[in-house]
């Protein structure tokens, strides 16, 4: 059956990953997603590792499914073209800082006033109020700003870099929500809007406790480093076996009584002082201990998970790459699928998690390549096969080497 967003149109005016994440999620809910690109070097992101054969993997993961156009907006020509393609969108998605579009002629107040049921998804370093509108920032910015690299690490050290960017990731998946949305108001005023997406607003959005945990205390405590611990749910956390580390997570009361029989017995899971949350927390350096002397103590790390699995305490191995890959659940979940890439040939690729009982979502084709549908959009739009040409011979409508 037809995916939920078939035959809604989105321009991808954007680059490296919190708008290419976003529309990237639209194309796999059915949009007809054109990604827009300069002409030359095209989005950054095709220059981000891996490369191999000139192609970018991080390109291919944040715009599979997308058609490709490769436009000059200061060619009144390629102007003009731009304007004829919005103006038959439901959605435009940018993530330059504030004000930069304008000066193109693509802000939201001169394109809503020719499309009235436009919705132009803007996404950037800080949103377009406040003192630091201006600013420009990356996902790294985001996440060091907002407090969540602060509470990395081991007490007193430099906290350690993030090893996937969580804030424009984060606000890739917040815009996917504030689009769908916006669409379905739509369909009951009939008009679009702007949405203002920030990194920073989304990543200080992401915390579960620390912000609370401050203002609850009127500022008496403050969220610390803890390493591979949680001090305010034990037992929760990292433990290493002999041969590699798993994680245990029996913060909860029954979890924890079953988790104390396995490794100590009567004695332990009838300790009062460890009846409940605040016992747990207040007498974690004395739990911490006893759980990470068990799991050494096993013959291993898959050992130690079967022990723990066989007496219904939540518990997992910390996988590397490669074994997440092969993991039987994602094998049969088809989180990594098959694409025939116009360059590479086939190769696999991580797929998005949406899941919809009577509709397919994974992707049907590859990245473009920078300018792959210049002729067939430009046809779309009523440009004649003249027209076209002359374009292309001009370089308004610009096409790498591999698509010629």
């Amino acid at each position: 059956m037809s995916l939920p967003l078939a035959g809604i149109r989105v321009i991808d005016y954007s680059h490296f990953l919190a708008g290419p994440h976003l529309s990237r999620s639209l194309a796999a809910m059915g949009a007809d997603v054109i990604k827009v690109e300069r002409p030359g070097a095209g989005d950054a992101g095709r220059s981000h590792a891996f490369i191999r054969d000139g192609r970018s993997g991080y390109f291919i993961q944040q715009n599979m499914g997308k058609r490709g156009l490769a436009v000059d907006m200061k060619d009144p020509r390629g102007a003009e073209l731009m304007q004829r393609l919005i103006a038959g969108a439901d959605v435009f998605v940018e993530n330059y800082r504030p004000g930069a579009l304008a000066k193109l002629g693509l802000g939201y107040e001169e394109l809503s006033a020719k499309n009235p049921g436009l919705i132009y998804c803007s996404v950037s370093a800080y949103g377009h109020t406040g003192p630091d509108a201006a600013k420009a920032g990356f996902g790294l910015i985001a996440e060091a700003k907002s407090g969540l690299l602060a509470q990395l690490g081991v007490p007193g050290a430099p906290p350690p870099l993030l090893r996937v960017s969580i804030a424009d990731l984060y606000a890739g998946t917040h815009g996917v929500a504030a689009v769908c949305a916006a669409l379905y108001g739509r369909t009951q005023t009939g008009k679009g809007t702007h949405i203002d997406l920030s990194l920073y607003d989304c990543t200080v959005s992401i915390h579960d406790y620390a912000v609370q945990e401050y203002l609850m205390s009127n500022g008496a405590v403050m969220p610390q480093q803890t390493g591979s611990d949680m001090p305010n749910s034990t037992v929760y956390g990292v433990f290493s076996a002999r041969d590699g580390h798993l994680v245990i997570a029996a913060q909860v009361d029954d979890a924890w009584r079953r988790l104390a029989l396995l490794i100590g017995g009567e004695a332990l899971a009838g300790d009062t002082r460890f009846h409940t949350t605040a016992g747990r927390n207040a007498h974690r350096l004395e739990i911490l201990p006893l759980v990470s002397a068990w799991v050494a103590a096993q013959p291993g790390q898959h050992a130690a998970i079967a022990a723990l699995e066989a007496a219904g305490i939540p518990s997992a191995p910390v996988q590397t790459i490669d074994q997440v890959i092969n993991d039987p659940q994602i094998v049969a979940r088809e989180m990594i699928v098959d694409l025939d890439d116009p360059v590479l040939g086939p190769i696999k690729a991580c797929n998005l998690p949406y899941r919809f009982r009577d509709a397919d979502t994974r992707p049907t084709r590859s990245a473009p390549l920078l300018g792959q549908d210049n002729a067939a959009i430009a046809a779309e739009l009523g440009y004649d096969a003249d027209a076209i040409a002359a374009m292309r011979a001009d370089g308004v409508l610009y096409e790498e080497e591999a698509v010629r």
